[in-house]
């Protein structure tokens, strides 16, 4: 099996050829081909983890789309002072597929 550890949007995610992944949102299109940073690559009995031999792997990944994740609400309460807060925050995400391991 072949499968790569990736960093996409700020968190490292374990992806193989045909996957689509949810990230934080990056600076690409629908549609659009990006290359991800490689910072392991397994190939069957094969690990490879030095920065020269990951240098050398790509990984590229299709936009599918922009979506937004669920509603997180924030909410803080003070007793007895009547400091009440309600906050809510939606996170803005991109579908990736990935189309190669090389």
């Amino acid at each position: 099996m072949v499968y790569a550890i990736v960093r996409a949007g700020g968190h490292q995610e374990k992806v193989s050829v045909g996957d689509i992944i949810t990230v934080n949102r990056m600076k690409a299109e629908a549609g659009d081909t990006i290359e991800l940073p490689v910072v392991l690559h397994v190939d069957g009995e094969t690990v490879t983890h030095a920065a020269d031999a990951l240098a050398k792997i790509t990984v590229s990944a299709e936009v599918v789309d922009e979506l937004r994740g669920p509603k997180i609400v924030i909410q803080k309460y003070k007793n007895k002072t009547g400091y009440k807060k309600r906050q809510g925050h939606r996170q803005d995400l991109t579908r990736l597929k990935i189309t190669g391991i090389k």
